[in-house]
């Protein structure tokens, strides 16, 4: 559980069972009616993606775009590059957990982390 009910992800989960009626079936689900119907089908990649967007879009993230480029800058793999890119683990242990063949592919989300974390002017004594 998380140290706040606010950011806990299983009070969260839980609030959303309850919310939804769900008592079996696809835990993530459409929702339409403006927030007020929840569908029985599972949710699918083209919803996810609507979804990242319109979020992203809603929440400013990346304001120095514009409303297009941030449109198709954010899809459903940001979510799947957000995780390799924050994970603080081995690069072995994100492909396993994503399911890449190649080593490379961790490498590109690590170099990408890195690429904020690590200050050179700042390592070099500037």
């Amino acid at each position: 559980r998380g140290s706040s009910d606010a950011t806990c992800p299983v009070a969260a989960l839980q609030t959303w069972l309850k919310l939804a009626r769900i008592a079996h079936g696809p835990l993530f689900r459409r929702v339409t009616g403006q927030g007020k119907a929840v569908g029985a089908e599972r949710l699918n990649d083209q919803e996810v993606a609507r979804l990242v967007k319109r979020t992203a879009l809603a929440a400013g993230v990346r304001g120095d775009l514009s409303e297009g480029d941030r449109a198709e800058k954010f899809s459903g793999h940001s979510l799947r590059a957000g995780l390799a890119s924050s994970a603080e683990v081995d690069e072995r242990y994100v492909q396993k957990q994503l399911g890449h063949t190649s080593a490379e592919m961790p490498r590109r989300y690590q170099r990408r982390r890195d690429r904020f974390r690590v200050n050179l002017t700042r390592a070099s004594g500037l």
